[in-house]
């Protein structure tokens, strides 16, 4: 989807760095203003568009509460604040999510996950089918993956990669020479991935085939790793890996 332009708005300093921090993690986030009071906040949503809006709830003058209640047409709004007593009253005014200061990285992602899906199904975006596959360059599918990971873009080779583990809203990607971990998914990845190299075994793994060394039990050996193998993807995997056929 399109980048989501997102406004902070909290009295504390370190309040506002710290979410524009982890605005800054996700790549289809931006930051288009930060202020202090909900009335700077009135002066930048009459000149930017804005889609997020990480609101505090205590403030001078004008609350985050009566703030809202102000604003007849309103973009979403994420609660950030240290107060829980707020929270039912948060609901009622139809906020995507509630976060009680202080609140880590795991715990924005999910709100951020929920305003995501909500401006999804509002702007009604489906997948443009003259849309090349994204592991696809002139028709010709690309050997490898761009991954997203710490402020950079990592290029991956398929042919070094291990396997990939499922971490929640992350995906981790196994080489030899270590761990990448980036927002993704591996149902995404399904798609994107060559089948003929890699195959889900897991709901939370998918393997290299040419690193499967082994079968014990209900797991394959990749080097020193057990992977397990998932009741529903057994017979894929006796199929694809160890069949003598």
């Amino acid at each position: 989807m399109n980048t989501i332009q997102c406004l902070i708005v909290d009295d504390e300093e370190l309040a506002r760095n710290l979410v524009e921090n982890y605005v800054n993690r996700l790549p289809h986030l931006t930051v288009v203003g930060k202020c202090a009071n909900p009335l700077d906040a009135m002066q930048i949503l009459q000149s930017e568009k804005v889609d997020l809006i990480f609101l505090d709830i205590q403030m001078p003058g004008l609350t985050g509460v009566e703030f809202l209640k102000t604003m007849p047409q309103r973009p979403l709004v994420i609660f950030t604040t240290a107060y829980k007593e707020y929270a039912l009253e948060g609901y009622e005014l139809d906020v995507v999510d509630y976060l009680l200061k202080p609140f880590r990285f795991e715990r924005f992602l999910q709100a951020v996950n929920k305003a995501s899906k909500i401006l999804k199904k509002e702007n009604n975006e489906p997948a443009a089918p003259s849309s090349p596959p994204k592991n696809q360059v002139d028709g010709t599918r690309r050997d490898y993956q761009l991954v997203k990971s710490d402020f950079k873009v990592y290029r991956i080779l398929h042919k070094d990669i291990r396997y990939i583990e499922s971490m929640k809203e992350y995906v981790a990607y196994h080489t030899a020479h270590g761990r990448t971990l980036s927002l993704g998914s591996l149902k995404k990845l399904q798609e994107e991935l060559p089948p003929n190299q890699f195959l889900r075994i897991h709901k939370s793994y998918m393997v290299n085939k040419d690193f499967v060394e082994a079968l014990e039990g209900n797991m394959v050996l990749i080097g020193d790793k057990k992977i397990p193998i998932g009741g529903s993807y057994k017979e894929e995997v006796m199929k694809h890996l160890f069949s003598p056929m």
